[in-house]
C-alpha cells in the first residue's frame, strides 16, 4: 500500500480543461486558453504528491469560475484522507486563492502555498517592496504582510522576482512598476524562509505531469456522454485505473522510480502472444521478447495460481436441501 512519510504528505490541488465539441449537458464556454470560444468541462483534482495518487476528483461545467466550490472540495478530499495519515503542505494555484479556501486550512491547522491573484492591492505592495534577498544572477525573493479586502486578518505574502532575459521565458506577471522583471506572489503560513517556500512550491510542479498523463495516457478528457453524470463516472473510473496502476508499482516493484501509464502499458500489461500446445495440451506461447520474459514469470505463475473467489449468493447452501423440503 501507499506508506505515508514522516512528516506527511503533500496535497496538490488544481485545475485542468477538457475540450467539448457538441451539446453534451455541462459543455459550456469558460476558461479555455487553447481553443479560446469553445465549450470544456472544468475538472478539479487534489494529488498527494508523495505517493502519485488522486485523492479526490470533481467534474465541473465549463463555465465554472476557477474558485467555483474549492473549500466544498477541499472538505470533501479531506474527509476521504485515512486518519493514520497526515499532511505536511497544501500547495495550489490561483485559483484557490479564496478567504474562505485560507480560512478553511487555518481552521484545519493546515500549512499551505496558494499562488495569489495579483489583485491592484498586490500589485502595489509588490512592486513597493525594498528588502530584497538575492538568490543568483536572475533570482531574488521578499515577503510582506498584508490584509486585503474580504479577509478576516493579516497574511503573509512571498513575492519571487524574476530577471527577464532573452534565453528563457519567465514566469511570473509583468509589474509596470518594476521594470525588468516578472514577480510571482505566493500567500503561506508556512514558518519556513521565503526561499524555502518558493522551493516548495516549485515541486508542485509533478501535479502537472499527472494530470497530462491521465488525459495523454488514459484519454481521461475523451470520455464524453451526453449525461454530466455519465462523464463524470467515465472520469471518476479514468481517476481510480490510475490509482490502480500507482498502487500496482508500489506493491510489485516498491524500491522502482515510478512509471507512467503508458511505460506500464507496453513494459508490463502488453505483450505478443498465441495459443499453441505442448506436449498434448494447451498452452500460451509467450514471446521473450516481451520486456525481458523473466521479469514476468512470477507475475505470470500468480495469475495462474489465483483462485477466483465466488460469490457468496453462488456457494453451496449449508442445509440440506431435500430436508429442509420436506419440512
Amino acid at each position: 500500500m501507499f506508506r505515508a512519510p514522516a512528516e506527511g504528505f503533500s496535497l496538490d490541488l488544481d485545475s485542468t480543461v477538457f475540450q467539448r465539441s457538441g451539446e453534451q449537458d455541462g459543455a459550456a464556454k469558460g476558461y479555455n486558453p487553447s481553443r479560446p470560444g469553445r465549450k470544456t468541462d472544468h475538472p478539479l483534482l487534489a494529488i498527494l504528491g508523495e505517493a502519485q495518487c488522486v485523492l479526490h476528483a470533481w467534474l465541473r461545467s465549463g463555465n465554472t469560475g476557477a474558485s467555483g466550490g474549492v473549500s466544498n472540495f477541499l472538505t470533501e478530499a479531506l474527509a476521504l484522507l485515512p486518519k493514520a495519515w497526515k499532511l505536511r503542505c497544501v500547495r495550489a494555484e490561483s485559483g484557490f486563492f479564496a478567504q474562505e479556501m485560507l480560512g478553511l486550512l487555518e481552521e484545519r491547522s493546515l500549512r499551505y502555498i496558494v499562488v495569489a491573484k495579483l489583485t491592484q492591492t498586490l500589485k502595489r505592495q509588490a512592486a513597493g517592496v525594498r528588502n530584497w534577498k538575492r538568490v543568483d544572477n536572475n533570482y531574488e525573493v521578499a515577503e510582506f504582510f498584508a490584509q486585503l479586502q474580504g479577509w478576516d486578518k493579516e497574511r503573509r505574502f512571498v513575492v519571487i522576482r524574476e530577471r527577464i532575459r532573452e534565453e528563457k521565458a519567465a514566469v511570473g506577471r509583468l509589474l509596470l512598476d518594476v521594470p525588468g522583471y516578472t514577480c510571482r506572489v505566493f500567500v503561506a503560513n508556512r514558518d519556513a524562509e521565503a526561499m524555502e517556500v518558493w522551493r516548495d512550491y516549485n515541486k508542485r510542479a509533478i501535479i502537472e505531469q499527472r494530470i497530462e498523463e491521465l488525459k495523454a495516457e488514459l484519454h481521461a478528457d475523451g470520455f464524453c456522454m451526453q449525461s454530466f453524470f455519465a462523464t463524470e463516472s467515465a472520469f471518476v473510473a479514468v481517476v481510480f485505473t490510475f490509482n490502480l496502476l500507482s498502487l500496482y508499482q508500489k506493491v510489485t516493484t516498491p524500491e522502482s522510480v515510478y512509471r507512467q501509464p503508458a511505460t506500464l502499458r507496453s513494459a508490463v500489461f502488453l505483450g505478443g502472444a498465441i495459443l499453441g500446445s505442448a506436449a498434448r495440451t494447451s498452452a500460451l506461447l509467450s514471446f521473450h521478447a516481451w520486456g525481458g520474459m523473466e521479469k514476468h514469470i512470477h507475475l505470470l505463475e500468480r495469475i495462474l495460481a489465483w483462485e477466483i473467489p465466488t460469490s457468496p449468493k453462488l456457494e453451496e447452501s449449508p442445509l440440506d436441501v431435500p430436508e429442509a423440503c420436506a419440512n
